[in-house]
């Protein structure tokens, strides 16, 4: 079953987050072991995740690019021991925006590719998409990771968001992407304020309403720390939960998260009580 298939089913899915990075903002350094990553991505499908999403950079605030070499070094040795472990209806993501790391993670066994940039950075990578006939994320950023907190400003968060999101994905079918291969991501935490986070999060039923797939990615993530005030991302997980329940009602249909328990359960009952009502 491909993961388009899979987004027929009403049904959320979980994508559990795998750094082999030693800088990413929550677990930097944790998993850059191929080993590690390994059995932490296996704990992860034990748990409940559907998707496992390796990336070899950090694209936290601040942060500067890696190379396509470095990235693929990082993730190709963990993607191929996934392959070989997982279970079958497990999927792997690889988290780039080059086409060569994307290529590398395809060829060793990803059929998701999960892109920052919507397909900006790297103008080859939509295409690499349409000719594997894999599905694409498609996410929002203002900026760069390097700038993108500096000062983010919008008129109006809601409709720029969309508005680029609908405009990256009529270049994913410009490119061959079939729609059901398409993923949107509104980019929470990248390149917008506490603020803007929070307006977008209260207007996800507009991005589920368009006819792609979504995703949301509010894992442990500072503005919610903002919010609670605290000001670590390992306690943060209730917070995170809070999302996934939001996002379920809303009709989201993937959470990128670290904590896969917690948010698997989130998501099963926010989503079982949406069916009820639904009855």
């Amino acid at each position: 079953m491909t993961l388009a298939e899979k987004l027929q089913r009403p049904n959320p899915l979980i994508m559990g987050i795998v750094n082999a990075t030693p800088d990413s903002f929550s677990d930097g350094g944790l998993f850059a072991d191929p080993e590690c990553a390994l059995h932490h991505a296996l704990d992860m499908a034990r748990l409940g995740a559907d998707i496992i999403d390796v990336g070899g950079e950090s694209t936290r605030p601040g942060s500067s690019p890696v190379s396509a070499s470095v990235q693929t070094n990082r993730v190709i040795p963990v993607i191929e021991a996934l392959k070989r472990s997982l279970p079958a209806d497990t999927f792997i993501s690889i988290d780039t925006s080059l086409t060569k790391v994307a290529e590398s993670a395809l060829n060793a066994g990803a059929t998701i590719i999960n892109d920052v940039t919507a397909g900006l950075g790297d103008p080859e990578l939509l295409n690499l998409a349409a000719e594997r006939g894999v599905s694409i994320i498609l996410m929002h950023m203002q900026g760069t990771p390097c700038t993108m907190q500096d000062n983010p400003s919008y008129v109006n968060v809601v409709e720029e968001v969309l508005g680029f999101l609908m405009e990256r994905a009529e270049a994913a079918k410009a490119a061959g992407i079939p729609n059901n291969n398409i993923i949107l991501d509104p980019g929470i935490g990248f390149g917008k304020s506490r603020e803007d986070n929070l307006v977008l999060l209260a207007n996800l039923w507009r991005f589920s309403a368009v006819g792609y797939a979504t995703l949301l990615g509010t894992s442990r993530k500072r503005f919610m720390g903002a919010v609670c005030n605290e000001t670590r991302p390992r306690e943060l997980v209730a917070a995170t939960v809070a999302t996934t329940a939001l996002g379920v009602m809303a009709g989201v249909n993937i959470f990128r998260v670290h904590d896969i328990r917690e948010n698997r359960q989130a998501a099963d009952v926010a989503f079982a009580i949406k069916q009820a009502n639904e009855r």
